[in-house]
């Protein structure tokens, strides 16, 4: 008997081929023991990598293909996450050029394992066969694990990477049993098949069960609440270059996977499922909302924030509309230019203050670097989702698909998430315009003077600013501007985004 394995369409996966030859060729670069090598060529190699990738990507744009016998799907909508992807790992190699944890835990082996986190990523968003779900969610999660610990003289880093490992632990067995359970009920693992199925099985306990532990493993890698206890200790703890793709590219991965996982799959039984999922919006909107209010490290606030983002995509995988769709995915290219924006400064102001992630790191900063106020600004205004802002729109489409599919409720609480968001938002906007920068006392123990009027402390032989010398760092303020030029071209100019967004919507064809 001749076997033969599955026809492989090498063009159509050629852009999961060029992340593996890249993390492949990045590993053995950082062997090599020059310091140009490590610390200048292995980041360029990776950069080279992800640009082949994504000329990969959009040369293969429309082809919307499945492969390896059904498994995966290489369609616009893969191919649009692919490019969130892609550009969130190279806005992480910029951030992390002059970072510590590549030197600590070695160029290539970060960088490789950088790859590798976005090639699971491009898996679990082409996912459409419950093997392949896990594969990639495994293939994302324990290099992630690592790069969250590759501050290794950090203990506040080892730790972040130890949480990470057990609450991912804990997501991926109930994923597992969650998938286990879908196949048990309905005999099938190819997504088509699953959805056929549920004409018979779509009440279901077992199928029922199932889903619920599915939405469960998802929501830990997407922090939808009550599953966001990790989020907050995860994003402080870990090196804020890996904090940054982990708040824009594992978002992105986990939602692009619900969407074609609830809305392909198991569409049948959409009015079992999207109830329990819209609870779960509304309390984690509500959850990231008010958790972010009270915290004064900027990394914190942004993965309370990141909570409430996710609450709020979520209400476009509930209503199962192309709209839907739609607002989702162009929600998470925005995304990715506002969060960016907000951590490359972040990144900065780590270097230069002195005070690590604290809000009074960005004391003064309109004053002394417009080049990273504007920027920090913009991201939380659109964060917020003021109009003019690319944030705006994604808010106003997801409100709209909600409120075209009988959740009405859902948008108000959108609405009403975003007003409350304004009290941190705008506390971080007042930080950067109204307040003067701290000092402190000098070596010699002197003590500052009191401010003067107009908010300025007058300096004398016995103090010093609470800055160090100013690091030049071009990379991460030019990406900072990009992003916040970005942010405010789509909010006015939101076409080209929404087009790439409408394509890869398009795909979805079992839809309302």
């Amino acid at each position: 008997m001749n076997v033969s394995g599955p026809h492989i369409d090498w063009m159509a996966i050629s852009p999961l081929v060029a992340l593996v030859g890249g993390a492949c060729v990045v590993l053995l670069a950082g062997l090599v023991r020059a310091p140009f090598v490590r610390r200048t060529l292995v980041p360029l190699l990776t950069l080279a990598a992800l640009g082949a990738t994504a000329g990969l990507a959009i040369a293969t744009w429309g082809d919307n293909v499945s492969v390896i016998s059904d498994a995966m799907a290489m369609d616009d909508l893969t191919l649009f996450l692919c490019l969130v992807f892609v550009a969130a790992a190279a806005c992480t190699v910029l951030l992390s050029w002059r970072a510590v944890a590549p030197r600590e835990a070695g160029h290539g082996e970060y960088y490789s394992l950088l790859l590798t986190v976005v090639l699971g990523m491009v898996v679990l968003a082409g996912a459409t066969n419950l093997v392949t779900i896990f594969i990639g969610y495994e293939l994302l999660s324990v290099p992630l694990y690592v790069l969250c610990a590759t501050e290794m003289r950090r203990a506040t880093s080892l730790e972040s990477g130890l949480k990470y490992l057990i609450i991912g632990s804990v997501g991926s067995a109930t994923l597992l049993y969650g998938l286990a359970f879908v196949y048990g009920a309905t005999g099938a693992t190819n997504f088509g098949e699953i959805a056929a199925a549920l004409d018979e099985v779509s009440t279901d306990v077992l199928l029922l069960t199932g889903l619920a532990l599915v939405v469960t493993g998802l929501a830990f890698k997407a922090s939808v609440a009550p599953f966001h206890q990790w989020t907050p200790d995860v994003y402080e703890g870990a090196p804020t270059a890996i904090t940054a793709f982990m708040a824009v590219a594992t978002k992105a991965a986990a939602l692009g996977v619900m969407v074609r996982f609830f809305d392909v799959a198991v569409i049948g039984a959409w009015d079992s499922w999207a109830p329990a999922i819209a609870v779960l919006a509304l309390v984690t909107i509500v959850v990231g909302n008010v958790g972010a209010i009270g915290q004064s490290s900027l990394k914190r606030l942004l993965a309370y924030s990141s909570v409430a983002q996710a609450g709020y995509m979520l209400a476009g995988v509930v209503v199962a509309t192309q709209l839907g769709a739609r607002a989702v995915v162009f929600y998470l290219a925005v995304y990715l230019f506002m969060n960016i924006a907000a951590f490359a400064v972040i990144v900065a102001r780590e270097r230069e203050a002195g005070v690590g992630d604290d809000i009074s790191s960005l004391y003064g900063l309109g004053a002394d670097r417009p080049l990273l106020a504007w920027p920090m600004t913009i991201a939380m205004l659109a964060l917020a989702g003021f109009p003019a802002t690319a944030g705006f729109f994604g808010k106003v489409y997801l409100i709209g698909a909600t409120v075209d599919n009988g959740y009405a409720w859902l948008g108000v609480a959108i609405v009403v998430g975003s007003a409350i968001s304004l009290a941190y938002y705008l506390r971080v906007v007042a930080a950067v315009w109204m307040r003067a920068p701290e000092t402190r006392p000098a070596v010699g123990g002197g003590v500052p003077r009191p401010a003067i009027a107009g908010g300025s402390q007058e300096a004398d032989a016995s103090t010093v600013p609470a800055e160090r010398p100013r690091i030049v760092q071009p990379e991460v303020v030019a990406l900072a501007v990009v992003c916040a030029a970005a942010t405010i071209f789509f909010g006015v100019y939101p076409e080209p985004l929404l087009d790439l967004a409408h394509d890869a919507g398009a795909v979805l064809t079992g839809l309302f």
